[in-house]
């Protein structure tokens, strides 16, 4: 594989990788809605129990981390000669922008953790991928390319097995009776 079609592979999936993460952090896998004001909230103390918050779930913040670990990944990948504090901007920047959206919209809880863990998730998959291509040297790209992109094809059918897996909504607001979900 020559450099240049890694790098447009790459830049497809890092294209498909975004899609699949803003669908994720503001509708979880569910069709894309506007909230109600009900729905608005905002956490502004990460980690601790507030009024009207508790703990943050330990499977949500590992989830977040997760999520942002490629976003590092795709960066060094994408942006050679970037730095590690580019990297923390960048994942900061989106994190920042995404939950300004959630609040905006009320499609979610607007959160300080989040922001703060998927940072901190940009920033290991950064330095993943700058051990990987010490190790690598050359290979790096076609080596990774191929990674990323048998990564991006699991999420997409796991994204793919949880959307099948949701109750259908009728179309004209009656009920749908779904065998073993009584």
């Amino acid at each position: 594989m020559t450099q240049t079609r890694a790098r447009r592979i790459l830049l497809l999936l890092f294209a498909v990788y975004l899609v699949v993460l803003v669908w994720v952090v503001l509708w979880k896998l569910h069709e894309p809605f506007i909230g109600r004001d009900d729905m608005r909230e905002i956490k502004l103390v990460p980690f601790l129990s507030t009024t009207g918050f508790g703990l943050n779930a330990p499977f949500e913040l590992v989830g977040n981390l997760l999520l942002f670990l490629p976003l590092g990944a795709y960066f060094a990948l994408l942006v050679p000669a970037g730095r590690w504090w580019q990297a923390a901007l960048l994942a900061a920047g989106l994190s920042v922008a995404l939950e300004l959206i959630q609040f905006v919209t009320a499609v979610g809880s607007s959160d300080v953790a989040d922001v703060l863990v998927n940072t901190l998730g940009a920033l290991a998959g950064f330095g993943a991928l700058v051990l990987v291509r010490r190790r690598l040297r050359r290979r790096l790209l076609p080596v990774v390319t191929w990674v990323m992109a048998v990564g991006t094809v699991l999420a997409l059918v796991a994204a793919g097995v949880q959307i099948a897996s949701f109750p259908r909504m009728p179309a004209d607001g009656g009920v749908i009776l779904v065998v073993g979900h009584l």
